[in-house]
């Protein structure tokens, strides 16, 4: 009367299932450089902590009399486990069986996996690999004349995660369909640089359409992504590819309705840096490294920079102030003066939605000439870009603090400046309508050409013109929180930190304005 066969069939299918696609499928993985799904979730989690769901979901397939069934597991890996001490679901494609495309029990547990997340309020980390769905079906055996009704409820739950968990994805191997819209509807997206491609559609299909010719590479290489902005950081390896998934968790809370862990205070707040003092030149026109500003500034080894090679004229990553998780924005002088570009523009208002979502106070070093001019800016869209990037500054709730290094002018500006935020200023600073050169050029022209010298005379209006935008008369008018001694800005911002721990506490909790990818 026992239950034991039922047992035993239980534990080897489980062990089937364990096996994936088989020895010969998995050597052919290794051989192209890449994990297996399950490698891969063992090398990310907490040691012994994956527990998985549906670990026999899969397809069984009638054996002659007295003999097992023939079992194959689902091509999808699910399950929950621990980083860091904190519980957090995870997913993957099984490249070994049908090269990742979804088999019927492998498409459940994808779709599945928002859902596990969005139960238990825990971040959801995706290993990406394969292709959307087949011509045949998910079976590869019939058309799927459901999938188009099927298919939003599939986008709702990602759009729900999005707005309650942290969502990380990574591309490590070839990706495209709706596994390329997945990596791109993350809070944090990335790609091996040798082993991963993302496309919407592959070369085959490129070719029959548009008649293109490209590789994978090509179509959907790191160096086509890098600079697109689909991934937010390229690692060189899949050991990296788990190293930046735990430090970028390690910034966030577990949902938005816990505070983002604060670390212990290991950097003085009181520290200040003696090249702050020199690090941006007197010279307008010269450029700095803003980085070095915040590495001066900000608590040692904390600076964790995300999507670098896309709109580069703007600076976004994570840190960590006195302990506290912080949103990092800055300008980068070496990149079009710093201006906003559309590119830039879509960067900062992703990365302010991010911050929002995840109560993460914000913290702008600005440089800010302005938006981009030119015609490719306004071929680019830079207005209706940088409109969306100031709504999304505006329409935020969490605290902000703003130092002025250099320059603030014209709309633009206000994407650094977030409602009733802290203000300090430096004694290089400067606010206006126009930069100076552009503003004696518009407003001094017949000026400048009716003189003897136009050279002379455009500089020295350019001149008069920067001594009235001295930040001491703004200062006087109390048009800042405080106008400080470079060298202090670490200290002032610790202190700013300790003030708004209160405003942390009231706002968790959804957000109004959720996260937009």
């Amino acid at each position: 009367m026992s239950w034991k066969p039922e047992v035993e069939e239980i534990e080897r299918r489980a062990a089937a299932a364990q096996e994936l696609g088989g020895p010969e499928a998995v050597a052919r993985q290794h051989a192209l450089g890449r994990r297996t799904v399950r490698e891969r979730i063992a090398a990310l989690v907490d040691p012994g902590s994956f527990r998985e769901h549906g670990p026999i979901a899969g397809h069984s397939e009638e054996a002659e009399p007295g003999k097992a069934p023939r079992f194959s597991g689902a091509n999808y890996v699910l399950g929950v486990a621990r980083i860091e001490g904190r519980p957090c679901a995870l997913g993957g494609e099984d490249f070994t069986q049908r090269g990742g495309s979804p088999s019927p029990a492998g498409l459940r547990k994808s779709v599945y996996a928002e859902e596990l997340a969005l139960r238990y309020r825990m971040p959801l980390v995706r290993f990406l690999e394969g292709g959307g769905g087949s011509v045949t079906g998910a079976g590869g055996r019939r058309p799927e004349a459901g999938a188009p009704v099927n298919a939003p409820p599939r986008f709702r739950s990602i759009g729900q995660i999005l707005g309650v968990a942290p969502v990380v994805s990574a591309a490590v191997g070839p990706v495209a369909g709706f596994p390329a819209a997945r990596l791109a509807a993350s809070h944090f997206a990335i790609m091996t640089r040798h082993t991963a491609q993302v496309m919407i559609g592959g070369p085959a299909l490129v070719e029959r359409a548009l008649g293109e010719r490209l590789g994978k590479e090509e179509l959907g290489g790191a160096a086509v992504h890098a600079r697109s902005g689909v991934v937010d950081n390229v690692a060189e390896d899949e050991e990296e590819v788990c190293r930046l998934i735990r430090r970028f968790l390690s910034y966030l809370p577990r949902h938005v309705g816990e505070p983002a862990p604060r670390g212990p205070v290991d950097d003085d707040p009181e520290r200040c840096e003696e090249e702050l003092l020199t690090l941006v030149p007197r010279e307008r026109r010269r450029i700095y490294d803003a980085r070095r500003l915040l590495r001066a500034v900000l608590d040692r080894d904390s600076w964790f920079e995300m999507t670098q090679g896309f709109g580069r004229s703007q600076i976004t990553g994570l840190a960590r102030l006195a302990g506290q998780p912080v949103g990092v924005l800055a300008n980068d002088s070496r990149f079009y003066a710093g201006a906003m570009t559309a590119d830039g523009a879509q960067k900062v208002r992703r990365f302010v939605d991010l911050c929002d979502t995840f109560h993460l106070p914000l913290v702008s070093f600005v440089d800010e000439p302005g938006f981009m001019i030119g015609s490719q800016a306004e071929r680019a869209g830079t207005i209706r870009h940088g409109a969306a990037a100031l709504m999304a500054v505006q329409q935020s709730s969490v605290p902000w603090a703003s130092v002025l290094v250099r320059k603030a002018y014209g709309v633009a500006a206000a994407a650094h400046f977030g409602p009733e935020g802290h203000v300090i200023a430096w004694p290089s600073a400067g606010m206006g309508a126009l930069p100076v050169e552009g503003g004696v050029a518009v407003a001094f022209r017949r000026d400048i050409e009716a003189a003897p010298d136009p050279d002379a005379r455009r500089a020295e209006l350019e001149e008069q013109l920067a001594r009235r935008g001295s930040p001491f008369p703004r200062a006087e008018a109390f048009g800042f929180h405080d106008l400080i001694d470079p060298r202090r800005t670490r200290p002032a911002l610790c202190d700013w930190i300790e003030w708004i721990q209160p405003m942390l506490a009231e706002q968790l909790g959804p957000r109004r304005y959720t996260y937009r990818p």
